[in-house]
C-alpha cells in the first residue's frame, strides 16, 4: 500500500562497488548497522565493530553466507570504554593498511542513568565521545586512503537536544529521553566541526584532505534501540506498521557511504537519501567548537 511506501522513505540507488576498499561499521551486529553491513558486503570488505562478539559473529556468518563475501570480519569494540576503543584502533591499524569508509552507527537510547568506564554519562559517552575518539584514532588512515568518508548516524531527535556544558554528565538533572537528544545533537555538531577542519583553508586555497564527514537521520526504525524502555517497546510493537524496517532505515547510511554524487559533499545532514533540515542549535558553530575542545579535554587528547 502507498502508506507503507511512504513510511519506507528514500532508497539508495547507487550501484557503486567497493572492491579493494575497507569499511568499518560500529554496532553492526543488529538493526540498521547490520543491514548497512549486509548491503556494503555486496560491494567490498566490511569490518563489524561491536561489543558483543557472539552476536557479531552470528550476523557476520549470515551476511557471508548471503553475499558470498568472506571479507566480513568481526572485531571487538566497546564504545563505553576508551581502553577498548584504543585497543580496537591499535589492532586495526596494525592489520589494515587502508580505511575508506567509517560509519559511526552504534548507539544507546533511553538508558536509565549510568556511566561509562571513564565516568561519562552513557548516552554522551557512547553516542558522541566514543565515536569522537574512534574517529580521532583512525583519521590518519582515512586521510592516507583518501578519498574517504566518515558517516555519523544522528537522529531527528537532535532537534530536542542542547549541549548542557554546565551538566554534561547529567549529574544535576537527568532525563533519559533528553539525554538521547543531547547526544544526537552532539553528533550533528561534531560532524559540522570535523568537516570544517578537514576542508582546511590556507590563504585562499582549499587544501582539503579529500575526507568528507556527513551526518544523517535514519528514520523511525523498528529496532532493538528502544529495549531500555518498556513503554517505547510496547508502542513500537503497536505502531510497527508506521516504522521503517531496519533495511529501510539503513538506506541513508548506505547512501552517505557510497553515492557518487556525494564525493565532495561534506558537513551536511541527510534523511531519506536527501539533504534535511538541521535545527538552529545544530548549526551553531560556536557551540560546535566548544564541544570539540571540551570533548578533547574529557578524552585527554589533542586534536588540532
Amino acid at each position: 500500500p502507498s502508506c507503507r511506501r511512504y513510511v519506507a522513505g528514500g532508497r539508495c540507488k547507487s550501484t557503486a562497488r567497493l572492491e579493494g576498499k575497507v569499511v568499518i561499521i560500529t554496532g553492526a551486529n543488529t538493526g540498521i548497522g547490520k543491514e548497512t553491513a549486509r548491503d556494503l558486503a555486496q560491494r567490498g570488505k566490511v569490518i563489524i565493530a561491536c561489543r558483543d562478539i557472539a552476536k557479531g559473529e552470528a550476523a557476520a556468518s549470515e551476511i557471508r553466507a548471503e553475499t558470498g563475501n568472506q571479507q566480513v570480519i568481526v572485531k571487538k569494540l566497546d564504545l563505553a570504554d576508551t581502553k577498548s576503543i584504543r585497543e580496537f584502533a591499535e589492532k586495526f591499524l596494525a592489520e589494515e593498511k587502508e580505511l575508506h569508509i567509517l560509519i559511526n552507527n552504534a548507539g544507546v537510547m533511553l538508558c536509565p542513568y549510568s556511566k561509562t568506564a571513564d565516568g561519562f554519562e552513557m548516552h554522551l559517552g557512547v553516542n558522541h565521545l566514543g565515536h569522537f575518539l574512534l574517529t580521532f584514532l583512525l583519521l590518519e588512515r582515512l586521510k592516507q586512503s583518501a578519498p574517504a568518508r566518515i558517516v555519523n548516524v544522528s537522529s531527528l531527535a537532535h532537534h530536542g537536544g542542547r549541549i548542557r556544558f554546565h551538566d554534561l554528565h547529567g549529574e544535576k538533572s537527568y532525563n533519559r529521553g533528553l539525554a538521547y537528544c543531547h547526544s544526537k545533537l552532539a553528533n550533528v555538531l561534531f560532524t559540522r566541526e570535523l568537516a570544517r577542519r578537514l576542508q582546511g583553508k590556507l590563504l585562499y586555497f582549499a587544501i582539503g584532505t579529500k575526507v568528507t564527514a556527513n551526518a544523517l537521520h535514519p528514520g523511525s526504525v523498528y529496532s532493538e534501540l528502544v529495549r531500555h524502555s518498556f513503554v517505547m517497546t510496547w508502542l513500537w510493537k503497536i505502531f510497527s506498521f508506521f516504522l521503517k524496517t531496519p533495511c529501510e532505515g539503513a538506506q541513508t547510511s548506505i547512501y552517505c557511504a557510497v553515492a557518487k554524487e556525494l564525493d565532495s559533499v561534506t558537513g551536511q545532514y541527510f534523511s531519506d537519501c536527501q539533504p534535511a533540515y538541521v535545527s538552529p542549535r545544530g548549526r551553531d558553530d560556536e557551540t560546535a567548537k566548544k564541544l570539540w575542545s571540551v570533548s578533547c579535554e574529557l578524552l585527554g587528547i589533542q586534536w588540532d
